[in-house]
């Protein structure tokens, strides 16, 4: 059972870091469009969908057997188990972030350029890559 979770917990998180990064790449495209405009409302219909269909259901169940997982298999104990934690948090924070943003287009309320868009696309790469190093170098 343990494996199989582990299978749930890396196609659950593969699901969330794809929309976590193409959400903001949609945002980038969506600032560019007319308010009003025939596009911009496909983009609204894009970035719900996303956000409601893959991104928060991937979260979910990202947490859900990764907090099984480090109960069962750790017994959350480590360093860079904590660590990893830490960071999934800041995922987390970045994902409520995106639900603000995903808000503010859904009222015509977008007030960030698409600049800030491409450069907070960037943010849950680099989590990425410090969860990914914690997890299998497990460097303390």
């Amino acid at each position: 059972m343990y494996e199989w979770l582990k299978v749930l917990h890396v196609l659950a998180i593969i699901s969330w870091m794809a929309a976590l990064l193409y959400l903001p790449r949609l945002m980038v495209y969506h600032v560019e469009a007319p308010v009003g405009s025939q596009q911009s409302e496909t983009f609204k219909v894009m970035e719900r969908k996303l956000l409601n269909g893959i991104m928060t259901p991937a979260m979910i169940v990202s947490w859900v057997a990764g907090l099984y997982l480090a109960y069962a298999g750790f017994g959350f104990k480590g360093g860079w188990l904590h660590a990893k934690i830490a960071l999934v948090l800041l995922m987390s924070g970045m994902h409520g972030f995106l639900i603000g943003r995903v808000r503010d287009f859904a009222n015509d309320r977008n007030s960030r350029s698409g600049r800030f868009y491409r450069v907070i696309n960037e943010v849950p790469a680099v989590l990425m890559v410090g969860i990914v190093i914690l997890v299998i170098v497990k460097p303390f």
